[in-house]
């Protein structure tokens, strides 16, 4: 962990959902920069002592026990102190937190509100993401592009917006849409956004929602009918 300041000295807030990720969650907490305010862990009812390793590791916990991504992140935000920027990753060390500093520097620099890590831009491990993600954030990134003219090239977990952007995208999507919406919202709202390129790695354990047929087609049947439901809102 680095004791270097967060960049522009702004407040950081860490959002983690987890469910059953024992086994990833220490290399995941000690990797996140010592300049992180506070890191808030959505705990889904693992069974693992999952809870018990992030409080361990100085990480607030919250439970959530109805399922639902977007509704982690929700509650966890609803958990979290006023801080200047949200930063949102996976609690299965796909994601690396050591290129959290390189994500918060463009909101810290002024150039964004909102900065998504691509991984189809970075460093990606061969068979960290499964053909049905690639074809499905092809899919989901061509469909913003021709009805929005958005060049998204991923709907990476790994995030970083300020709070008072995301409180102005009202989002609401308590499960596998909670990414796109995100993202269709901050270009409808002209939010100035910008992806960089980060690493990508196998995760530790099975995907709950990749790992599955029921969660690859619950996730892109929901990915669609939020791009369609926002398409056809007004606001």
């Amino acid at each position: 962990m680095t004791s270097a300041n967060a960049p522009g000295n702004l407040s950081v807030g860490v959002i983690i959902p987890v469910k059953n990720e024992a086994a990833a969650l220490p290399t995941v907490l000690t990797a996140i920069p010592a300049w992180a305010t506070i890191i808030v862990i959505a705990d889904a009812n693992s069974s693992d002592g999952s809870r018990e390793i992030a409080a361990k590791h100085g990480a607030v916990v919250v439970r959530e026990p109805r399922p639902g991504y977007g509704r982690a992140c929700l509650t966890a935000l609803a958990a979290t102190p006023p801080v200047d920027v949200i930063v949102f990753l996976d609690g299965d060390a796909s994601d690396d937190p050591t290129e959290m500093a390189a994500l918060v520097a463009p909101i810290a620099n002024g150039s964004a509100d909102f900065v998504v890590g691509s991984r189809t831009l970075g460093e990606c491990e061969a068979g960290a993401l499964t053909p049905q993600q690639l074809f499905g954030n092809w899919l989901a990134c061509l469909l913003m592009r021709s009805i929005w003219g958005a060049r998204f090239t991923d709907l990476g977990p790994f995030r970083a917006v300020r709070r008072v952007t995301l409180e102005q995208l009202a989002l609401t999507d308590e499960n596998y849409g909670w990414t796109v919406e995100m993202q269709v919202r901050a270009v409808k709202h002209g939010v100035r956004t910008i992806e960089i390129p980060v690493r990508y790695r196998r995760r530790i354990g099975m995907s709950k929602v990749s790992g599955t047929i029921k969660g690859v087609i619950g996730a892109g049947v929901k990915i669609l009918y939020i791009i369609g439901r926002e398409a056809l809102r007004r606001d």
